[in-house]
């Protein structure tokens, strides 16, 4: 499917003062389109290098990723900023991370929608899979995720697990082809992780691949599928 995102024989090395350091060996992965996939493993296992390659922040040493029909991996700097700008959401572990502390929830995801436009117009960078924004999908994904009643409600008026549907509410707005999220249960209890895994797991009908790192039973319980790394190498 062109807007699943699938990497083959993906390598990460590292200088290190030691030598270099292999963080992922050859590693083939796919993330379906409408899916959530899981990435999970020990400390050191290659989970944040894959992560971070998937988000268009690093570049792999070797091998190929193809995110919204774009290889990625063969890019530059300058070209894996203008696809993180469109094609890429991304969730950060702490809830105020993700979000501007002055503005309402409504108006994050206004301003979430009209960046990832234009970063889509002209030549900053490829067509959206799914189209323009349309002028219903805010209060859409507000209902979608519960956020209905808090569209009035800045940050620090909303509790970190609301604070986390609104972050992976604007993470999807505009159709991007992935959105990353980084052990995002991790600041939450577990009543608010399950919520938030629930709220995740409805937004699949987006079209978007949904790929999860965390040591969190309650995500790695709720999710389509799981990618397990063992020392740089699927396992």
């Amino acid at each position: 499917m062109p807007n699943d995102v699938v990497c083959e024989g993906l390598v990460k090395e590292y200088a290190t003062a030691t030598g270099t350091v292999r963080a992922l060996k050859g590693v083939d992965a796919a993330f379906p389109a409408g899916r959530v996939t899981a990435v999970v493993g020990p400390s050191g296992s290659g989970k944040s290098s894959l992560l971070r390659i998937l988000a268009c922040v690093d570049r792999p040493t070797a091998g190929s990723v193809r995110v919204g029909g774009t290889d990625v991996a063969a890019l530059g700097a300058r070209g894996r900023r203008r696809v993180r700008r469109r094609l890429i959401g991304y969730v950060f572990q702490q809830p105020g991370d993700n979000l501007l502390p002055y503005l309402t929830a409504r108006e994050q995801l206004e301003l979430a929608a009209q960046l990832r436009g234009r970063a889509g117009s002209g030549e900053d960078g490829p067509p959206s899979p799914t189209g323009p924004v349309g002028p219903g999908e805010v209060d859409r994904l507000l209902g979608a995720l519960g956020l209905e009643q808090r569209a009035g409600h800045r940050p620090e008026q909303l509790s970190g697990g609301e604070q986390q549907r609104l972050a992976f509410a604007a993470a999807v707005i505009g159709g991007p082809a992935l959105v990353v999220a980084d052990e995002p249960t991790a600041e939450l209890d577990t009543e608010a992780g399950e919520r938030l895994m629930q709220a995740v797991l409805g937004l699949r009908e987006q079209g978007v691949s949904l790929v999860v790192s965390s040591h969190d039973p309650v995500v790695t319980g709720a999710v389509d599928g799981i990618v397990r790394l063992h020392d740089g190498e699927v396992a």
